[in-house]
């Protein structure tokens, strides 16, 4: 399979730098949370929903800083899936061809209950027409497995436990906590473990074609210097 020269390395950069502000942002939230969302929630739930009630400009700021970072949250969360979209799109194409069709990439990650099983399967097969070296399949799938459950188990703790455990006596604003921005991190320096995988693989295969070595493996160029000094010594100089 023939690369295309435009490889995704600046997208590839740009998901790492989405993804860390992602965590940075998450930590942000995490923090206020445990220092001032128990009480913040607690004291919102005093005033009824009443702005003009007493007591109600004392928790303004703390309001206004809660509704920034998840502002912040919010956009940091497009940026990352739209950079990673378009790492991934890019990427698949320079196994394909240019300008190949985005729609069974968009489909895999935005079509519900499809988008739970087929974005590991698409990173599976897009690193196999990489072209990587044989003997690294068995760590490329253990990273993509990590990767895969820390990010089911992401969305398992946000989506899934947290409702749960929001009760009236456990008041909080989001319920984030040190487990759930623990599973971000995991979940964020795994994928980024996965983009920079590939992205390593393809360069290097458009360096091997740029230098015309792609198709003289190291055995083959070992074998050749082997009969050179053979016949040399066969027939010796001046001879």
């Amino acid at each position: 399979m023939r690369f295309v020269s435009s490889l995704p390395r600046r997208s590839a950069t740009a998901v790492h730098v989405a993804l860390g502000v992602q965590v940075l942002a998450t930590a942000a939230l995490a923090m206020f949370e445990q220092a001032r969302g128990r009480r913040l929630a607690r004291e919102i739930s005093a005033l009824g929903g009443d702005p003009h009630a007493p007591g109600a400009q004392a928790v303004v700021g703390a309001v206004t800083v809660f509704a920034v970072l998840m502002m912040v949250i919010t956009v940091t969360l497009i940026a990352t899936a739209a950079a990673y979209l378009t790492w991934l799109i890019q990427a698949r194409q320079n196994t394909t061809r240019p300008g190949a069709s985005a729609l069974p990439t968009l489909a895999a990650w935005l079509v519900p209950g499809v988008n739970l099983v087929v974005p590991p399967v698409l990173l599976y097969r897009l690193w196999w027409a990489s072209h990587p070296p044989a003997d690294r399949h068995g760590r490329w799938v253990a990273l993509l497995a990590a990767w895969w459950l820390s990010w089911l188990t992401t969305l398992a703790l946000i989506l899934v436990r947290l409702p749960l455990h929001a009760t009236p006596g456990d008041a909080s604003l989001t319920g984030l906590g040190p487990v759930e921005l623990t599973a971000v991190t995991v979940s964020a320096l795994l994928c980024a473990a996965t983009v920079r995988q590939i992205t390593r693989i393809q360069a290097a295969g458009a360096h091997r074609r740029g230098t015309g070595t792609d198709s003289i493996t190291p055995r083959a160029i070992s074998k050749i210097f082997t009969r050179r000094a053979a016949a040399r010594q066969v027939h010796p100089a001046g001879r």
